[in-house]
């Protein structure tokens, strides 16, 4: 057994070097904007293609973002994915691309977009659309096949070099980079593994029968506990003639990859080859619970076979185990997905097992909204969003599925905080539609999709659409959906500034309350306090959203109350109330948003801080927090809306022409540099200096691959550098990808021996 320093000096896994591919995709991103990696599937393009971005930061100061579409099935979805990649939330009047474009035009930046071959329509309308509209942008991509666009560099991926069979030494062998793979990842496997004399010449023969495929080469290395290197290469030469039989694709290095998967395939039980196949349907992530749902049948596989199972198919590599912060998740690659999807499909069961998938999903939807209003929210939506790919798989499975379109409309409608908290309003907006659209006229919770779909139009400013929605709904019996009704006519005569918002939803707030359903009353009771404020009830405003506020302590809930206290702080600072309760309001709100890491409501808080200084003639402060609001509206590529803009605008102005031109951009620059956290504590000395930078990783990476390694949480790291959670979830598959760890304790060591390695400072 190793010593420990053995094991702290020993990588636990890293990137087997191609030099000269590295720098030819170097030269051709410096010769165009367009760079396309193709080659077979398991080639290796993935972790090229990372591994040069990642090497590239100085060149783009804008940024380095990484869209993996490899999860993804659905076209519409694209910009969507790309919008996630860099942290922005939808805005009102624009679309995912639009907000795309918005961001990236004024930088200088590079944008990988993984995996493209199965979206290549989707991922070519994207990428035309923003390189004509953002002239700095440059982008990689990688493909099985090119883009076919015009000015596209392509670059075929060879496999990994393997040694002539006459080579002599290990040392001679571990130059070529299939050696060196298979070496470490055997290594990884069986700690005591290594190239010797007695078995130089059997890893290269395998490494010379797989073509130097990666993908081939760790499903072979995966075996290495149970096998010897001689067995493992004697029983893929024996079985090559049976595996090639049925494929259709001529090239050599295809037809290896395909004899390793069927090679990988023969050596699992019976009962780990149905899993293998029935989790063929996951489109992301899944745990557990999501594998026993979807392989578990009543008369054959039960819960402890499936586990057996899942544990049988990460020892042979065809699952990846992901460590999360509460439970563990399993990913399968794309190549072993379409494989076992094709083997589900042989088996007459696909029907059934995407039925179960979609049932899943939608009692997890079920779940959320029964536990959203209460201490386990956060929780809460970090299963939504870990399942975030497949709750997409599951809408789009109903919406293309005779007599399944109602689950959508169900499925759509059922959550829409969510997928507002994660800035995907426009996404679920379509989903709704969608549903809408196909769902027959009678169907049971058409006025309720109706409605909702009408609230978030609003959401958006888009009234004439918001009140189309409205009329199709009202135009419905259906005793059900009127509580739904009041709340949305109410937010659309809020914006609109029309009379008898306030009826509408207080009518929301009786009916929601009757039914005894809290969650749903927050938000009409919040516009219903903000419509007393308005009429100068500031009295009956206080009431009101206090006891909005109460219903959210008593709970344990904390997005809600954050809202509430938002309002009471308006009402005081907007319509004549006292000054220091609605600062102190406000405050409290923005504390809430920065443990919870809500960037977007943060926003709308720091800004109205500013508000309060102004109000005090605290023109200098005004300035700062509105430059500390305007680099959290640009985190997340929004602005002050239609909800809070002319107040937003009447404060700013006044600030603006208090100081003059040039004072108050300064000040709103010094604002700029800071921390929200100052907002609640007072401006503080910026620091000195920085941690150094960890390469491959940029220093945000390196920022949170340090907090990673100090034990902090998603939400801890999310709060501590004022970013999204989603956006730290973003910088870890980042850093996933460049250095093919799949948990976070990987991570941990990594960071402890660079930081070894590198001394004190």
């Amino acid at each position: 057994m190793a010593s420990d320093s053995e094991v702290r000096r020993r990588p636990l896994t890293s990137y087997v070097s191609r030099t000269d591919d590295e720098n030819e995709v170097r030269r051709l991103l410096g010769a165009g904007r367009l760079v396309t990696l193709t080659g077979a599937g398991g080639v290796g393009k993935t972790r090229l293609a990372a591994q040069v971005a990642s090497s590239l930061t100085r060149e783009f100061p804008g940024g380095v973002a990484v869209a993996g579409l490899g999860e993804l099935r659905d076209e519409r979805l694209v910009a969507r994915t790309v919008a996630d990649s860099l942290g922005l939330h939808d805005t009102a009047g624009r679309t995912d691309l639009e907000a795309v474009v918005s961001y990236l035009r004024p930088r200088r930046s590079l944008l990988l977009l993984d995996n493209c071959e199965h979206l290549l329509s989707g991922s070519a309308d994207l990428v035309t659309a923003l390189l004509r509209d953002c002239r700095d942008l440059v982008v990689l991509a990688t493909s099985r096949c090119s883009l076919g666009l015009a000015g596209e560099h392509v670059l075929t991926i060879r496999s990994l070099p393997v040694p002539h069979e006459e080579i002599g030494t290990p040392q001679e062998a571990l130059t070529f980079g299939a050696v060196r793979l298979f070496a470490e990842r055997a290594s990884n496997v069986l700690s005591s593994f290594e190239v010797t004399e007695g078995n130089v010449a059997d890893v290269v023969r395998l490494c010379r029968r797989l073509d130097g495929l990666p993908l081939a080469i760790e499903l072979a290395a995966a075996r290495i506990r149970a096998l010897s290197p001689s067995q493992i290469a004697d029983r893929v030469e024996r079985n090559s003639g049976v595996l090639t039989t049925g494929l259709r694709m001529p090239v050599e290095r295809h037809r290896t990859l395909r004899a390793t998967i069927d090679w990988s395939h023969s050596l699992c039980t019976e009962t780990e080859r149905t899993v293998w196949a029935r989790c063929s349907v996951f489109a992301g992530q899944f745990d557990l619970s999501a594998a026993e749902d979807v392989c578990a049948e009543d008369g054959g596989l039960d819960s402890l076979a499936v586990l057996d199972a899942v544990d049988g198919l990460v020892d042979k590599s065809v699952l990846t185990r992901i460590d999360g912060t509460d439970r563990v998740h399993y990913r399968m690659l794309r190549l072993l997905r379409g494989y076992g999807g094709r083997r589900l499909a042989d088996s007459d069961d696909d029907f059934a097992v995407a039925r179960k998938h979609r049932d899943h999903y939608a009692r997890l939807i079920a779940q959320a909204a029964d536990t959203w209003f209460g201490p386990g929210q956060d929780e809460t939506y970090e299963r939504l969003t870990a399942a975030h790919a497949d709750i997409r798989e599951a809408l789009s499975w109903s919406l293309r599925t005779s007599g399944e379109s109602p689950v959508a409309l169900e499925m759509a409608t059922g959550m829409i905080e969510y997928w507002v908290a994660r800035g995907a309003a426009w996404e679920v907006r379509d989903w709704i539609d969608r549903a809408l659209d196909a769902v027959p006229p009678e169907t049971r919770g058409r006025a309720r999709g109706l409605a909702i779909a009408a609230l978030c139009a609003a959401l958006h400013a888009d009234l004439p659409r918001a009140r189309q929605r409205l009329a199709a709904a009202e135009a419905i019996e259906d005793h059900e959906a009127v509580p739904y009704i009041d709340h949305a006519r109410a937010f659309v005569k809020m914006l609109a500034t029309e009379p008898n918002s306030m009826a509408h939803a207080a009518e929301a707030v009786r009916i929601f309350g009757e039914r005894g359903d809290v969650r749903r009353q927050m938000h009409p009771m919040f516009l219903q306090g903000v419509a007393l404020a308005y009429r100068g009830d500031l009295p009956g405003a206080r009431e009101l959203l206090g006891s909005m506020r109460r219903l959210c302590e008593e709970a344990g809930e904390e997005r809600y109350r954050s809202m509430a206290l938002f309002g009471l702080g308006v009402a005081e600072v907007c319509f004549g109330g006292d000054l220091g309760d609605g600062e102190q309001f406000i405050r409290s709100a923005l504390e809430i948003d920065l443990r919870a890491s809500d960037v977007l409501s943060a926003a709308y808080r720091v800004d109205g801080l500013a508000w309060v200084s102004a109000r005090r003639g605290e023109w200098v402060r005004a300035a700062e927090l509105f430059g500390t609001a305007a680099t959290l509206w640009d985190r997340c590529n929004a602005e002050p809306d239609v909800a809070v803009s002319a107040t937003h605008t009447t404060f700013y102005e006044a600030t603006r022409k208090a100081l003059g031109a040039a004072k108050f951009d300064a000040a709103f620059t010094e604002g700029r540099r800071r921390n929200p956290h100052d907002a609640l504590t007072g401006p503080q000395a910026l620091p000195v200096g920085e941690p150094a930078v960890l390469p491959p990783l940029t220093p945000r990476e390196s920022e949170i691959a340090r907090l990673v390694a100090a034990g902090l949480s998603n939400r801890e790291i999310a709060a501590r550098l004022v970013i999204a959670r989603r956006t730290v979830e973003t910088h870890l598959q980042h850093i996933s990808h460049k250095l093919d760890f799949v948990n976070r304790t990987q991570l941990a060591v990594w960071v402890g021996q660079r930081d070894a390695c590198r001394g004190p400072l």
